[in-house]
């Protein structure tokens, strides 16, 4: 167990984040299903904008990589633009 005032005030802060974090990854997961889930393509373009920020701002903050960030949103445009 910690000893110091700022090592316990670190595992407080850790933990915190942590539980957004998951918040956020959770949350970006439901809307990437949602989104591959549409069928028609009016709706899946009026998604992908919202979609698409979310991305980059999870990855501008660190919660997932900016790599994946640029993957995602490929297969979301992959996606939208098979769509018929």
């Amino acid at each position: 167990m910690a000893h110091h005032k700022s090592s316990k005030k670190r595992i407080r802060q850790d933990e915190s984040k942590r539980i957004e974090n998951r918040y956020h990854a959770k949350t970006m997961r439901n809307s990437l299903k949602t989104l591959r889930s549409t069928k028609e393509k009016e709706t899946a373009e009026e998604l992908a904008p919202k979609v698409i920020s979310m991305l980059d701002k999870l990855a501008s903050k660190n919660v997932i990589h900016k790599n994946k960030a640029g993957n995602l949103k490929s297969s979301i445009a992959k996606h939208i633009s098979n769509l018929a």
